[in-house]
């Protein structure tokens, strides 16, 4: 029954995660309320690992939290669910694309899709936050972490550096202020 669960949670997933890999995480938050697999907790460090891996961020993640609720074949059952929706929707889109690019409602669709993506993954940020200022022990802990999220955010804004300089410096940081 765990395999049906976790393919079915996960290809719903797949058909409304539109955006990409952090539309999913708005989704996995709503799984650690329904299913025991991970907790919110287990999720930051989830999206953590999967943005630091090779691989898109919404199929790692999908097969961490499958294997968790599943092991090994929940992992290929959970990210098979999520997969399965785009690649036939890719397909779909493919084949008459073309024809209906110029279309106003095809326009219209995608002008209607932005803000919800874009408040999707704002929705995201403010629930991971959440979940950093409850796993935070002491206010200094919090005030550090603070501080570090606006160096980067300066950083990233004004040198624009690759992801993986911003990986490597938040892993340093941790172990030089044993966050």
């Amino acid at each position: 029954m765990i395999y049906l669960t976790l393919f079915y949670e996960f290809l719903k997933i797949g058909l409304f995660a539109v955006g990409g890999g952090l539309a999913t995480i708005p989704f996995l938050f709503d799984l650690t309320n329904k299913f025991d697999w991970f907790s919110k907790e287990e999720l930051v460090s989830m999206i953590a690992l999967s943005e630091s891996t090779p691989g898109p961020l919404g199929i790692n993640m999908a097969t961490y939290a499958g294997f968790q609720g599943g092991g090994v074949l929940g992992g290929i059952i959970a990210t098979v669910g999520l997969v399965m929706p785009a690649f036939f929707v890719i397909i779909f889109i493919g084949k008459f694309y073309e024809k209906f690019k110029d279309s106003s409602i095809i326009q219209s669709i995608f002008y209607g899709l932005r803000p919800a993506v874009s408040m999707m993954i704002t929705v995201f940020i403010i629930k991971v936050c959440m979940v950093i200022v409850e796993l935070t022990p002491d206010f200094n802990r919090l005030i550090i972490s603070a501080g570090l999220f606006v160096c980067y955010l300066l950083l990233i804004l004004r040198y624009k550096c690759h992801p993986i300089f911003f990986i490597l410096l938040g892993a340093v940081m941790g172990i030089l202020l044993k966050l």
